[in-house]
């Protein structure tokens, strides 16, 4: 995938919230479209991670972030849980992208067994069969068989599994430069240009 236009995000219940706030963060500043999706229990975590309090409407979120990152209207769109009349829930219209960042393994199992119960689910399910990019972000430790196979089902069908396990060779100063370390990676693979960090190999 190079340079998409639209990106899905959609944030579930795990632990790593700063991980799926600061992709936030990094698409709008670089002037994507987005569909922002996410979670009762995503709420619950960035309100403990974070102490950011995500609005539980649509409409209010969108206001929220579009004076946080001062977007203009509609560049940002924020869809409800089982808001079924949203683009990312057709294959008529789906995004170039989609990211799960963070993604509970319980999120990761409705998606390999294709289940649609929950929007986000549906999306992730449209990207699939749609043949387009679908990353899934992990934040859990350790995985257990079942993890492993639900995640081997969805590499082999076409996911990128990009677990959220920041390296070190960049000599990370603050828990941000970590953060970052991963986000990189996950706009590397979305084709999204960046200087988070440093390149392996460059002199900087």
């Amino acid at each position: 995938m190079k340079n998409p236009q639209t990106v899905t995000l959609a944030l579930t219940g795990a632990s790593g919230m700063p991980y799926g706030i600061r992709l936030l963060e990094m698409l709008v500043a670089e002037g994507k479209q987005v569909y922002l999706l996410y979670s009762q229990v995503a709420q619950i975590v960035a309100q403990q991670e974070m102490n950011l309090a995500l609005p539980s409407r649509a409409k209010e979120a969108e206001a929220f972030f579009n004076h946080l990152y001062g977007l203009p209207e509609g560049q940002l769109r924020v869809f409800g849980r089982e808001e079924w009349f949203a683009p990312v829930a057709s294959g008529s219209n789906p995004a170039d992208s989609m990211v799960v960042c963070p993604c509970t393994m319980g999120t990761l199992a409705a998606i390999a067994a294709g289940m649609n119960q929950k929007l986000i689910e549906r999306a992730a399910d449209v990207m699939l069969k749609e043949n387009r990019q679908l990353i899934l972000v992990p934040r859990e430790m350790p995985f257990s068989a079942i993890h492993l196979e639900n995640m081997l089902k969805l590499a082999r069908s076409g996911a990128v599994i990009l677990p959220a396990n920041p390296g070190f060779y960049h000599h990370p100063q603050t828990i941000q430069d970590m953060v970052d370390f991963v986000v990189a990676r996950i706009l590397d693979h979305l084709g999204v240009q960046h200087t988070l960090m440093p390149r392996w190999g460059s002199e900087s």
